[in-house]
């Protein structure tokens, strides 16, 4: 089941929320979950991994996205947009979600990585 949601990620700097003279990178993202399968499944989870340039690590996980556990019914999508913060221009975010099918059986799609990058000049 895993291999028929579709995980399409648009990512893009929001320089008009960063500021760049303190270290600090805005970046938004939008995703399209789309339900590929036969079935209804509810999105119950997100894992996410945040690498920044110097290779720290920030691990976020909790219930659904942007407070909802939208549920998706077969060939169905769901969009919604967020945003991470980065003290260096640049890094990737990769992750997971938890569904849950008609029957009550959990499953993790993976999200795949994506970069984060500034549109800044470096001096």
């Amino acid at each position: 089941m895993m291999d028929e949601i579709e995980i399409i990620v648009e990512p893009s700097f929001l320089a008009e929320q960063s500021n760049i003279a303190k270290d600090q990178y805005v970046f938004g993202y939008g995703i399209t979950i789309r339900n590929n399968s036969g079935e209804v499944v509810t999105l119950r989870k997100r894992h996410w991994q945040i690498t920044d340039a110097h290779g720290a690590v920030e691990k976020v996980s909790g219930v659904g996205v942007v407070g909802e556990q939208p549920v998706l019914y077969p060939g169905e999508d769901y969009y919604y947009s967020s945003g991470a913060r980065l003290n260096t221009p640049w890094g990737c975010m990769e992750g997971s979600y938890e569904f849950e099918d008609g029957c009550g059986g959990r499953f993790s799609v993976p999200i795949p990585k994506f970069d984060l990058r500034a549109d800044v000049a470096v001096h």
